[in-house]
């Protein structure tokens, strides 16, 4: 993901109810994620559905190491040979 331009990727909410078919468009071009404010502070942000794929496929990714990490602490793992064993069976 792109930085943010201040002067370009924060957008009000009701500039964005204006205009939010050329905000969609430029969000898509620049690749830059576009922060919506309300009353002044920041109420959301608008991503492409890539860049949401890209940092879901992310998450799950950290989360897949942190689990197998975790389960290195716990002790639960299996000896090379003991997975070619199960391997084996299946």
């Amino acid at each position: 993901m792109k930085s943010i331009h201040v002067s370009e990727n924060i957008v009000s909410l009701s500039d964005f109810k204006n205009q939010a078919s050329r905000i969609l468009r430029q969000m898509q071009s620049s690749h830059r994620p576009i922060i919506i404010t309300q009353n002044g502070r920041a109420a959301g942000v608008l991503i492409s559905p890539a860049e949401f794929d890209q940092l879901s496929e992310q998450c799950r990714f950290i989360e897949a190491v942190q689990s197998g990490l975790s389960d290195v602490e716990q002790g639960r793992v299996l000896s090379e040979e003991e997975l070619d064993k199960v391997l084996d069976e299946t």
